[in-house]
């Protein structure tokens, strides 16, 4: 694989209600299908516009934006992995999807994982970026208010203006950005994690990615490494949390040898 341009109009595009969600989706391409699943406050396009193109050559891409980002709109439902993977079995569901290979980036990557856990025979194989499986798998950067302000790993001006203009051009209910960026803000149900049980009992093949100034701690990755079967690990150099599914050109080799 060859690094891509952004993403051109996708072939396919509409709407899927599942578990009271208006959820929208996208794809690209025609052959193994590949879910794409976004991060906490991001969109398929702020993710993943530079690796579909290169992706769609290979693959179904079915990009879906989750509870409460991009097109679709929140719900009264806490916001969490079991939450979003039960809507994502829903999605294949609805488009005739047996299995699928995942990649999710953060609060995707949870779900990620929890598809792995709790649904393997939907699973072909999982791609799990910048996720955690403990509390204690983030750096305390994230944890102590007087680091955050110096820390290179914290989101930039221009990742937090994109993320914004992206949420009020797309979202059904543009005014309530400040409400649902607390909300998620306060939202730990990402890093609560699983036990070494349910790691231990993932069955699909899975590469963990994380940038070397991530959110997660690299020692974390080596411990994911360890607990989940047939697991590889990936450290990203001078990569921060939001720069991880943007190295495009370490990313499409590594994923071409991964995936199928």
């Amino acid at each position: 694989m060859t690094e891509s341009q952004p993403a051109g109009p996708p072939a396919e595009t509409g709407y899927v209600d599942v578990n009271g969600l208006h959820m929208y989706y996208e794809s690209y391409g025609d052959r193994s299908p590949l879910v794409l699943l976004h991060g906490g406050m991001l969109t398929i396009d702020l993710n993943f516009a530079t690796l579909i193109p290169t992706l769609a050559t290979q693959h179904r891409v079915i990009g879906v934006e989750m509870q409460g980002h991009g097109r679709t709109a929140d719900i009264d439902r806490e916001i969490t992995p079991a939450a979003l993977a039960s809507d994502v079995i829903a999605l294949l569901d609805h488009i005739g999807v047996e299995r699928a290979h995942v990649f999710g980036h953060s609060m995707g990557g949870a779900a990620t994982l929890e598809l792995g856990v709790n649904s393997p025979d939907r699973v072909r194989s999982l791609v799990a970026a910048s996720a955690s499986v403990r509390p204690d798998g983030l750096h305390e950067d994230l944890t102590d208010p007087a680091k955050q302000a110096t820390s290179d790993r914290m989101p930039t001006p221009e990742d937090f203006a994109n993320l914004t203009e992206a949420y009020r051009r797309l979202s059904p209910h543009p005014e309530r950005f400040e409400t649902f960026l607390a909300s998620m803000s306060s939202n730990d149900a990402d890093t609560r994690g699983w036990s070494d049980q349910q790691l231990a009992g993932i069955t699909a093949p899975t590469l963990i990615i994380l940038g070397d100034r991530d959110f997660t701690t690299v020692e974390h990755g080596a411990l994911m490494r360890q607990l989940i079967p047939r697991s590889q690990l990936a450290i990203l150099p001078n990569t921060t949390h939001m720069q991880v599914t943007r190295q495009t050109h370490l990313l499409l080799p590594m994923l071409e040898t991964f995936l199928d």
